[in-house]
This record gives C-alpha cells, structure tokens and sequence, in this order.
C-alpha cells in the first residue's frame, strides 16, 4: 500500500529523490538543462508530498506559492522501478488537495516537451495547455498547464 505524507524541503527522503529528477532531467533537457534548473531550487518550500511504500521513498511533488490565488506545482518525481503504479496521480491529487485547503483556487505547472509521461499525466488528471507564464514565457521547450480547483 501506498501511503502519503506532508512535509517540507528539509525532508531527506525528499532532497535524495530530487537528485534522481535533476540526473534525469540532465539527460532528458540536454543543452537546455542549466536554464531550467534555475527555477529549481527546493530550498524553503514549505508544502512537499512524498509516497512510500514499505518506508521506502517512491516519489515526490511539491507546491509553491506563485500569486496570492495559485500554487505552481513543482519537483514532481517517481522513481523508475515505482511508475505506471498511479503514484503520480496520488502525488498530484495530494498537492491539489492541500492547495485547496491552503485557499489557493488553481495550481500550474510547466515541464519539457522532452517528458510525455509527465505531459500524459496532467492531461489525464484534468490538466489544460496554456501560454508559457513567468520564466518560461517564449521557450520553446516548456509546456505550460493549469487546473482550477473551485
């Protein structure tokens, strides 16, 4: 079974999963890899998910604050041997909740057009295309999407 739980970037389960995104994401961003992880930095996010299974650290997400009604989900992460077993889905469905508990009515998010599991998940989950917002208005390797939770 797996179980969830809340906590914040300080989380050592947390930081070692994120390792594992940024080598993927190396891989999968190439040349484009430093730009993006600037926008990237776990330090002091206060709202994180992480998934276990048997104690065991399977995944991540976790959500910040991008204006006073919006959460932008970011570091969403499930190792390779965990996915396709709907983790993600727990993951995202627990940071959709705590935005909405948080009173923060819609969640964004971006990732690579390099990075279809992700891009099938947030469509599955309700997730719609928008413009590139903030940083990565004008690149063209993002994919922007937002959810509205009210």
């Amino acid at each position: 079974m797996i179980k969830i739980i809340r906590t914040n970037s300080e989380n050592p389960d947390f930081t070692e999963l994120v390792k594992f995104l940024d080598a993927d994401l190396t891989i999968r961003d190439g040349e484009n890899h430093l730009f993006y992880s600037q926008f990237n930095s776990i330090n002091k996010i206060r709202y994180v998910v992480l998934a276990y299974k048997d104690e065991i650290p399977m995944g991540c997400g976790a959500i910040k604050e991008y204006d006073t009604k919006t959460m932008e989900i970011k570091r969403m992460y499930v190792s390779p041997e965990s996915r396709k077993k709907g983790i993600a889905t727990k993951i995202l469905t627990e940071l959709e909740k705590w935005t909405y508990e948080l009173s923060y009515g819609k969640c964004i998010l971006e990732t690579g057009k390099m990075q279809p599991e992700a891009i099938a998940l947030y469509k599955k989950n309700g997730y719609t295309l928008i413009p590139n917002y903030g940083q990565y208005a004008g690149v063209g390797n993002s994919l922007c999407f937002e959810k509205n939770l009210k």
